[in-house]
């Protein structure tokens, strides 16, 4: 072994401190070797040896030691001034690269991507990719919307809301719909079958076999759903549907569906129908409010589930699929649940408008 250097000074207190250091599993790796170290020391082992168990270079062991006989224990762990990892990235170049995300655009293409950003920039890809994460910015998304223009827009939210967080009593409070033009698509081969290291596969083009349309009134309260496909889509078969549901519902209920402002839902026939069963009361939703409808958040489980990686030989087994799904559902329903009122709607709609007059105003 090395020649020993004199052993470092330590008192019981903070021998104490460093041994526990020394032995804890939630410390820094390196305040772990810094006491390990420095309880070495105080036993006389030399810094060659030190820096051997210890795992660091001597000149780190004799810098250690130092520090603990300026500062003692107070000082374990401290980054010195002008020691320690620098910023990797200047302020100026973090700056400049969410100023060209927020507001610019590169050429020959609508969005930043991070080797853009990177060549724009002069840093490296994955330096623009920190930059974006510490701030949440994804450039490579994009979310739609509309804000509807209806003039009644904040009279039927209310109405829609209300039903929603305040149903009326003595009632059922149905969200209805059509998913009109579900396509019964085959594939022109047959799938290959997921197995380890492959997914199921299914060919990118398809032979078509025809439509259906599928009419839903899904139950607020209990999750389940009145659904029935027929051929087409008219104010026929919304009657139709109508019926369907009349004789579904028991007779001491009142009736409350909210449905979009398509024509089939306005057309004589069906207002003379509705004037004939007074416990049928419809609500409309906002135009360019389909989000509104909690329906629609069915008709995307549906799609998602059984329709889009479907194969259907014929409309009647697209048909026999969707009708499989419905009795799935209602075996075991379960409720979407509405929280957001509607002075929060009418909040963010009124902010999102302001913003779109703010850019129109530049443009």
């Amino acid at each position: 072994m090395s020649h020993a250097a004199a052993a470092l000074r330590v008192d019981q207190g903070q021998r104490d401190l460093l041994e526990q250091i020394a032995g804890s599993r939630t410390a820094e790796h390196r305040m772990v070797q810094r006491a390990q170290a420095l309880l070495y020391a105080a036993d006389g082992v030399s810094n060659s040896d030190i820096a051997g168990l210890v795992g660091v270079s001597r000149p780190t062991v004799l810098a250690w030691r130092r520090e603990f006989v300026e500062r003692g224990v107070a000082g374990l762990g401290k980054v010195a001034p002008g020691r320690g990892r620098k910023a990797s990235i200047p302020q100026a170049t973090i700056d400049r690269i969410v100023e060209l995300t927020l507001q610019e655009r590169p050429e020959g293409a609508t969005h930043w991507s991070c080797r853009s950003m990177a060549a724009a920039v002069g840093v490296s890809p994955a330096t623009v990719q920190r930059v974006w994460d510490a701030r949440g910015l994804k450039p490579h998304l994009t979310e739609t919307f509309k804000l509807s223009t209806d003039p009644r827009f904040e009279q039927k939210l209310v109405d829609v809301v209300g039903l929603y967080l305040n149903p009326p009593d003595s009632a059922i409070v149905l969200c209805m719909d059509e998913k009109s033009q579900i396509q019964a698509l085959d594939r022109t081969q047959p799938s290959l079958p997921l197995k380890k290291g492959r997914a199921g596969t299914m060919t990118h083009d398809y032979k078509r076999h025809g439509t259906t349309t599928l009419f839903a009134a899904l139950d607020v309260l209990t999750g389940k759903v009145i659904g029935k496909c027929f051929a087409r889509h008219r104010h026929d078969e919304f009657l139709r549907f109508l019926r369907i549901i009349d004789t579904s519902v028991p007779r001491k209920l009142q009736v409350h569906m909210i449905v979009d402002n398509y024509g089939t839902h306005t057309h004589p026939d069906v207002q003379a129908w509705l004037a004939k069963h007074p416990r049928f009361h419809l609500h409309f939703t906002p135009t360019s409010s389909s989000w509104l409808n909690l329906v629609e958040r069915w008709f995307a489980d549906l799609t998602g589930k059984m329709i889009r990686r479907g194969v259907f030989g014929s409309v009647d087994e697209l048909i026999d699929a969707i009708t499989e799904y419905l009795k799935v559902h209602n075996d075991d329903p379960k409720p979407f649940v509405w929280t957001a009122t509607a002075e929060s709607i009418l909040e963010k709609v009124r902010r999102g408008r302001v913003t779109l007059q703010q850019v129109s105003t530049q443009n």
